[in-house]
């Protein structure tokens, strides 16, 4: 299946995760989930588009410091979309939010941001798959509360952060896969963000928040490799007898997996 790409002018990975076959011969339902790089440049044409989609609940997966750095984007000020921030990373509180412990040995930087290279709370053999992983041991709140924001969206929810490729891939194989999304293809839609990787890294670039820390890193450490996001998965079917025995074990209820099931499925 291929990535069902949607053109704006202020975004450069935005697509809807609707289509995607699930493992019992059904389908995602189109224009439930959306994911994307973050909302910072939007036009007022874009905001329209979005607004044809049924746009109603966006999922801001960015930190405190980015959030602050980055300043208000264009979405919030629609008084009829609503703004759901849930931070991925540890990090100490910078006036969003509550702050959260320090449970790792190392000092935690002033600025949480995505390519600061911290020690993962989980270590497995693909490196970015620990990342991944850690996001569930870190910020165990924000993964439940995150999933909980998306099925609970009235229409279209869009999950993003920076590039919208590994805490928004996270969090969208998490959302696929208790709905019941086939493996493989929640995969493709991951490895999916590698078509845009020049795009975006060239959009950050042009930022004062992110050109610092993505300056001296390759293009191609930057890849959504399709084994990246198979060990994780395989990780937690392992480990844990799937994503939604894990995410019990983070305060998912059975509802909770209805809930979604209904949103993403119809």
């Amino acid at each position: 299946m291929r990535a069902t790409w949607i053109q704006l002018e202020g975004l450069v990975n935005l697509r809807d995760v609707g289509g995607m076959p699930t493992t019992d011969g059904d389908r995602i339902a189109s224009g439930r989930l959306l994911r994307s790089d973050n909302l910072q440049a939007l036009t007022e044409a874009d905001i329209e588009q979005l607004r044809s989609i049924g746009l109603t609940d966006v999922i801001d997966l960015r930190s405190n410091y980015e959030v602050i750095s980055e300043g208000p984007g264009p979405m919030t000020q629609q008084d009829d979309v609503r703004i759901h921030h849930h931070s991925l990373f540890r990090e100490k509180a910078a006036g969003i939010g509550e702050p959260k412990p320090d449970t790792a040995p190392e000092v935690l930087p002033a600025e949480a941001l995505p390519w600061v290279d911290l020690r993962p709370s989980v270590q497995v053999d693909n490196v970015f798959a620990s990342h991944y992983l850690s996001y569930l041991v870190d910020r165990p709140d924000s993964i439940v509360a995150a999933l909980r924001s998306i099925s609970g969206a009235t229409g279209a929810a869009l999950v993003h952060c920076a590039a919208g490729k590994d805490r928004t891939g996270t969090v969208v194989a998490l959302a696929l896969s208790v709905a019941g999304a086939d493996p493989e293809a929640v995969v493709a839609d991951y490895a999916a963000s590698s078509e845009r990787i020049e795009a975006i890294v060239d959009r950050l670039m042009a930022t004062r928040t992110y050109a610092d820390n993505l300056r001296d890193r390759p293009l191609s450490s930057h890849i959504t490799h399709p084994e990246t996001m198979a060990a994780f998965l395989e990780y937690v079917d392992t480990e844990y007898g799937g994503v939604i025995a894990l995410l019990e074990r983070l305060g998912w209820t059975d509802e909770d997996t209805e809930q979604l099931h209904t949103k993403l499925r119809g």
